[in-house]
């Protein structure tokens, strides 16, 4: 397979070069059907039980029989708190206790990340920096970079080194703009995003884990 080939750009905007990617993760043929049945895999997967609701036995009182048994002419009842009652359980309601989680062959989910990447590429919306030039953590200067970079006031994931990196503080406060550890790359973050910027470093370490 031949070398997939992006732009290289430095901090300030300018094009500098080509940069070639490994076609195993950035050449795939992308199948929507798997990306799909991973995303939702990824879905189910976060999904927390909000609603809950009690059962008899979690609501509190009805501990005494309410009449006796025979001789009120009325229908027999052991708790007020029967789902038959105003302020009983549920019957069959939701609780918390539900686990939404679904297996994803390890196989698949590297293969569905490679389509992914390989989409973003050849839509050209991968934006890849010969290096992260921030010495401070200014969102003024991030913001300045990003308008001369083609993802210029779009949706955009910038992938990095640390969580204390500058470019990381910088972004905090740029709408439309997230960033994330190249280590916890996922294709639910890649299609939230239109673009994805990443620097020559660590396209490499991409590559190095995610091949």
């Amino acid at each position: 397979m031949a070398d997939i080939k992006v732009k290289l750009y430095d901090w300030q905007g300018k094009e500098v070069g080509v940069e070639a990617l490994d076609p195993a993760l950035f050449g795939v043929e992308v199948k929507p059907n798997l990306v799909h049945e991973v995303v939702v895999a990824h879905q189910k997967n976060t999904r927390e039980a909000i609603a809950h609701t009690k059962g008899r036995s979690d609501v509190r009182g009805g501990g005494k029989k309410p009449w006796r048994q025979k001789g009120t002419g009325r229908a027999r009842h052991g708790s007020i708190r029967s789902p038959l009652w105003v302020g009983g359980g549920i019957t069959f309601g939701p609780t918390s206790k539900r686990n939404f989680a679904v297996k994803v062959n390890k196989k698949v989910k590297a293969l569905a990340l490679a389509m992914v990447l390989s989409d973003k590429v050849n839509a050209e919306r991968m934006v890849l920096v010969d290096s992260y030039n921030m010495p401070e953590a200014k969102t003024k200067s991030l913001r300045e970079t990003l308008d001369k970079l083609p993802n210029k006031s779009k949706p955009t994931l910038i992938l990095t080194k640390s969580a204390s990196d500058n470019i990381v503080l910088a972004a905090k406060n740029l709408p439309r703009v997230e960033t994330l550890h190249y280590g916890s790359l996922n294709i639910y973050d890649l299609l939230k995003y239109e673009y994805v910027l990443v620097s020559k470093e660590l396209i490499k370490k991409i590559t190095e884990i995610y091949s």
